[in-house]
């Protein structure tokens, strides 16, 4: 039996950059910044500069992907979204049309889906009504009397509030809004899913069990009590993302989401599709910090030998190091020299997040859309606000319309000390 290779037919984004392939190429190209100030109103330590997909209002007009004959069950669903799930489903449909799918147009069972999450919250607006009703007042003190909580307080919320909120809500969605039958699964390793839901997919689709999977992954950093997480526990900027610059002071909130539709390569073929790129292999492992070491750099090093091995390749058959690039100084440095230790300085190593910061889980798939086409243009895109290099980080960063060879690895890492990597070819 032959061995089912799996390639990328369809891409879909909704990002702080422009949302349509074309415009996504431009924009990277000319190291558009999407970066923009944020007011605090005297909040001291808050972060001053965010970046949002401000033409995506999560309004039905948001979905111009969607076929016309879904509009109305899309409208009556966004009630039962959340913003991640909107960006998600948006995403999506992009990707579907992207690759020329037509709703219907498959067996049911033949097409899957796999989408990556942060965790979820809960807007504070949801929860106000059922605060008020179990708030009571002693001695000229307000206080929340939480044994009224049953009877008083969640019979004010509305009972289909926890359906905008549930992680395995996105993939939920896609799968019933198109009819995909096929495996479905909701993965939720934060800024790491990239590599999990697209290397279960492939593996998926290699398997015999689908020929056809959609995948990608959703994220926020700007709901609101992710941001006050985010200025007590993170290194955020002041005005720019900067990855392995010596000036970095930390990354920059934003949001986010990216889609992709993988389909066994002769399937593709036999439909006529474009073929983006193939993804040979994939690794992720885990390593959380022990005794209060960080031990980021061994994880990223183990996914990095794995999918190399995994995928039959030495380093320097590797083109170029799309990288996870935070902006933060011990996140950057414990990657770059992760990545020093396979590839040594010899290949350039790009960081996407320089446009728009980090938006959480989606800014790995929306990282891998920019790798794609830098795959398939031959050149490679700026680091936009690197300038400085840091002798931590001893890596090279790479410049405008470097060649980006015929093949790169993605590193994606969340804070909790889990890793993927990706390894994806030119067509051939």
């Amino acid at each position: 039996m032959n061995e089912r290779r799996v390639v990328i037919t369809g891409i879909g984004h909704v990002s702080p950059l422009p949302p349509m392939l074309e415009q996504l190429d431009a924009a990277l190209r000319v190291g558009e910044d999407a970066v923009r100030p944020f007011p605090c109103d005297g909040w001291e330590g808050c972060p001053v500069s965010v970046a949002a997909p401000a033409l995506f209002r999560g309004e039905i007009d948001d979905f111009e992907a969607v076929d016309p004959s879904q509009k109305k069950a899309v409208k009556k669903s966004l009630k039962v979204m959340s913003r991640e799930i909107q960006m998600g489903l948006a995403a999506s449909a992009r990707a579907i049309a992207n690759a020329g799918i037509c709703f219907g147009q498959f067996p049911a069972s033949k097409v899957g889906v796999s989408f990556g999450s942060d965790y979820i919250l809960t807007t504070p607006d949801e929860c106000l009504d059922g605060i008020k009703a179990c708030s009571v007042v002693h001695e000229s003190r307000l206080s929340f009397d939480d044994s009224r909580w049953a009877s008083d307080g969640m019979t004010k919320m509305s009972p289909l509030w926890q359906l905008k909120y549930l992680p395995n809500m996105p993939a939920s969605h896609i799968a019933i809004l198109n009819g995909f039958h096929g495996p479905s699964n909701s993965m939720t390793l934060r800024d790491a899913s990239i590599g999990a839901v697209v290397g279960e997919s492939v593996a998926t689709i290699a398997s015999g069990r689908t020929d056809l999977m959609l995948v990608g992954t959703t994220g926020s950093r700007l709901h609101p009590i992710k941001l006050i997480h985010a200025v007590r526990q993170e290194e955020l900027a002041a005005e720019a993302c900067r990855p392995f610059d010596k000036d970095r002071d930390g990354t920059v909130l934003g949001e986010g989401s990216g889609a992709f539709v993988l389909e066994e390569r002769e399937h593709a073929i036999h439909r006529g599709a474009t073929i983006y790129a193939e993804v040979v292999a994939a690794s992720y492992r885990a390593r959380p910090r022990r005794n209060g070491v960080d031990q980021r750099r061994e994880v990223i090093g183990q996914v990095l030998r794995h999918v190399l091995k995994r995928g039959n390749r030495t380093p320097d058959q590797i083109g170029h190091v799309n990288a996870h690039g935070l902006g933060g100084r011990a996140a950057d440095a414990a990657e770059a020299q992760a990545i020093a230790d396979i590839f040594g300085n010899r290949i350039p190593v790009c960081a996407v997040k320089g446009f728009f910061g980090n938006l959480g889980a989606g800014a790995g798939a929306v990282e891998l859309a920019a790798g794609i086409l830098a795959l398939r243009n031959g050149k490679l895109y700026p680091t936009p606000n690197h300038a400085t290099p840091d002798h931590d980080c001893p890596i090279r960063v790479a410049e405008a319309d470097e060649p980006s060879g015929d093949a790169f690895v993605k590193i994606a890492v969340n804070p909790q000390g889990q890793a993927s990597a990706l390894l994806v070819v030119a067509e051939r």
